[in-house]
């Protein structure tokens, strides 16, 4: 994420100008047609200039990653492929389903059991098929709504339905559906299946924990991202450690929301190892190594390059509280109390470490801020008042003219273009800590920077139009987990 989506998810991939307008139009089929032919003939303009110039002539810039959202419907498995943008004017969801109406009123889905869209007429057997099978999963659990007639039923299903389209049965939850961010970051998927655990589908944080169980490594530690077939991506990219705190808080969680299912296979001795490795990777202050966070950039970048960013402490005090809770809970007293000290010492490096600074991403005097300040308020830690005031400063630091907020001071990507993931994990903080009127605005942003299909995307450019691809899983997750907040307080790892 952050700095990791423009560095490492979206590589070389170009933002367009402005993204994907956020309205819908009229454009009718004619006109369509008319555009593919020109882009057809633009592409051969092209082949035939490369064809006599070489290598001279530059590729064609068209981001490959613009989409308003995933075209999916009702079955198993489910699969989802982004609807093609010119059929996007005038194109718009069934309710509480993935099938699109399309503007001349036939219907995109793809079959039950099928990879490939179909565009098919409306009373095709296989749409009234499609919606009782997506409405019947959204019924199964629940759809946080937040507040009464607050209007965010409709992004809470869209969030549901496209995280439930980005996680194929082998539990590989992705991060969205283009090259470049079709992988499953262990980071992400934990927060996945956070959001399926408080919304009542635990089948669904069911398979991310497996999966994320079968991939790790003998010594506790994941690789930064895994294919879709759950092969660890070779790239040189060093395993990053908050992760590690994460899917431990995603399966505390997880056996919180569901305190009477039946222990996963795989999930104690995941924990175990998970929670083995953070307690000795502390150095002497109590500190775990550096390494890489959600901004997916090299430590040694940060303005102190020798210890963690907040980026990684507030996950591993987070992981091994909620490992703590989950040793005791299995009846494993040893495990409980070596890691609930090793999180004694983390909380006490965290008090000497950042507290004297305000919080800031890096321990130094005049640290810049960011968004992980969010990691030591609740729903992650208890409250504290010190740690509320930092995030307010935090907010204040990355806010921007469009109501979103950069991931963090001084960032040193677009400066106007706001990430949804770190708008939300303000959202979410304000949720947990009572802040319901902050919550609700930051989902009211959120929610009315949306594609015209109504999904959320990662990135908001400076006009309101979308600038990243979409659905991003991490931002639907922290969606969800904000609106059930807002409906019942979310449980947070005890510290004792």
């Amino acid at each position: 994420m952050g700095q990791q989506r423009g560095d490492v998810r979206a590589g070389a991939v170009p933002a367009p100008p402005g993204g994907v307008p956020a309205g819908r139009g009229g454009t009718s089929p004619a006109r369509r047609r008319r555009r593919r032919v020109r882009r057809a003939a633009a592409f051969l303009v092209v082949a035939a200039l490369v064809a006599v110039a070489g290598a001279n002539v530059p590729e064609p810039s068209a981001p490959g990653w613009v989409s308003p959202g995933l075209v999916g419907g009702g079955g198993w498995p489910f699969a989802g492929v982004p609807l093609d943008p010119d059929d996007a004017d005038g194109a718009s969801y069934l309710p509480d389903s993935s099938a699109v109406r399309l503007a001349d009123g036939r219907v995109l889905l793809v079959p039950s059991g099928g990879d490939a869209p179909v565009t098919v007429a409306a009373d095709d057997p296989r749409v009234a098929q499609a919606v009782r099978s997506d409405s019947a999963w959204l019924a199964s659990g629940t759809v946080p709504e937040g507040p009464a007639d607050s209007g965010f039923r409709d992004m809470a299903a869209r969030a549901l339905l496209d995280l439930r389209l980005l996680t194929p049965p082998n539990g590989a939850s992705l991060a969205s559906w283009y090259g470049a961010w079709r992988y499953s970051w262990p980071r992400d998927s934990a927060f996945a299946a956070a959001a399926f655990s408080v919304t009542g589908h635990p089948s669904e944080a069911r398979r991310i924990l497996r999966f994320l169980g079968r991939v790790q490594t003998g010594n506790g530690l994941w690789a930064a991202r895994y294919n879709a077939d759950g092969t660890a991506v070779t790239d040189g990219r060093a395993p990053q450690l908050d992760s590690l705190g994460w899917v431990l808080w995603a399966s505390w969680l997880y056996r919180t929301e569901n305190p009477g299912a039946d222990d996963l296979p795989g999930l104690w001795p995941m924990v175990r190892r998970a929670a083995d490795h953070l307690a000795e990777s502390l150095d002497a202050e109590g500190l775990p190594p550096p390494s890489s966070d959600y901004w997916e950039r090299d430590h040694g970048r940060e303005q102190d390059p020798r210890r963690p960013t907040l980026g990684v402490v507030g996950p591993v005090l987070a992981g091994l509280r909620s490992a703590a809770d989950l040793a005791q809970g299995y009846g494993q007293g040893a495990e409980a109390a070596r890691w609930r000290a090793a999180a004694h010492r983390v909380s006490d490096a965290l008090d000497r470490q950042f507290a004297p600074y305000g919080y800031p991403r890096s321990p130094v005097q005049d640290g810049l801020m960011d968004t992980s300040v969010t990691f030591i308020a609740p729903p992650f830690a208890p409250a504290d008042q010190a740690v509320n005031g930092a995030i307010a400063s935090a907010e204040r630091g990355q806010a921007l003219p469009n109501g979103g907020v950069l991931p963090g001071e001084s960032w040193s990507g677009a400066p106007d273009v706001a990430w949804t993931p770190e708008t939300a994990l303000f959202g979410l903080s304000a949720a947990a800590g009572g802040r319901t009127d902050e919550a609700i605005a930051r989902l009211g942003w959120l929610s009315a920077h949306r594609t015209s299909l109504g999904a959320l995307p990662e990135k908001v450019g400076p006009t309101g139009r979308q600038a990243g691809v979409a659905p991003l899983g991490w931002t639907d997750s922290l969606v969800l987990l904000t609106l059930s907040a807002l409906r019942r307080p979310l449980p947070v790892p005890p510290a004792s």
